[in-house]
């Protein structure tokens, strides 16, 4: 079977089930611009996938871990939200073949990987895609991040599972270009200002793909890295993304500025 070859995608996953309850009275449309991008993400696809690979900043473990269930429960892994937010359902199929194949490809570049399936899907993967396939017609599997967070790791194992987008296969990052809890409601230029200048970095070296891994994997020493990433977790998932499309040219797709802190989100390849 020939399929169209898949764009690698980097999405904002918001926070926690934003996008299914009321935004705060002081923000009343805080979420509504993220909600709208990845209700369009669907129809700017060449086609519906076969599977979407997802990578999210909530599953980290000693190797790179698919999960092959053939129908994945949800894990409510956010705490203090309103209770309807713990009774929402995404029946999305699995695919124990696409989760074989990600270990074939990681094996083949000699990455170790494990599997479960017994591990919910998380919040960073239903809640997006809830509003990407909201009829939960797509199979989707799971990959972790690796707990190490290391930058080059990650870029590596886009590029193992690369041959995915031919395939048939989605592969979608999802994270936060800023992700700094402590921070994230304070209207203060000391935190916006840093903000601003990691978000300017970042565009600048995913849309520059002939530097784009060596400036990625040094993502710490960009401007005002560290007050927007405390902990690497909500970038690394844009690293397998980019990895997958190594070389390739890349789009930002969303921007907008949350409480004074940019937030990105980029598409790699066609």
């Amino acid at each position: 079977m020939t399929f169209l070859r898949f764009p690698t995608l980097f999405l904002p996953h918001g926070g926690g089930p934003c996008f299914f309850m009321d935004p705060p009275l002081n923000h009343p449309h805080l979420w509504d611009k993220m909600a709208a991008y990845l209700r369009s993400i669907a129809a700017s696809l060449p086609a519906q996938p076969h599977a979407v690979v997802v990578i999210s900043g909530h599953w980290e473990t000693p190797v790179p871990t698919v999960n092959k269930s053939p129908a994945p429960s949800l894990l409510f892994d956010y705490y203090g939200f309103p209770e309807h937010t713990y009774q929402l359902t995404y029946p999305a199929p699995g695919s124990p073949a696409v989760a074989a194949r990600v270990r074939e490809l990681l094996g083949a570049a000699s990455i170790p990987s494990a599997e479960e399936q017994d591990r919910g899907l998380d919040h960073g993967v239903f809640v997006p895609f809830k509003l990407i396939y909201p009829e939960a017609q797509v199979p989707i599997v799971q990959l972790s991040l690796v707990e190490n967070l290391d930058p080059a790791a990650h870029l590596a194992i886009g590029r193992a599972l690369a041959p995915l987008r031919d395939e048939g296969v989605l592969i979608a990052g999802s994270g936060m270009s800023f992700h700094n809890l402590r921070t994230f409601f304070a209207d203060d230029p000391r935190v916006s200002k840093p903000a601003q200048d990691f978000d300017a970095w970042l565009s600048d070296a995913v849309l520059d793909p002939a530097n784009r891994t060596e400036k990625l994997v040094r993502w710490r020493d960009a401007p005002g890295a560290l007050a927007c990433h405390p902990r690497a977790e909500h970038l690394l998932p844009l690293m397998v993304a980019a990895g997958a499309a190594q070389g390739e040219p890349a789009t930002r797709t969303y921007n907008e500025p949350l409480l004074g802190k940019p937030i990105s989100g980029f598409r790699f390849g066609a």
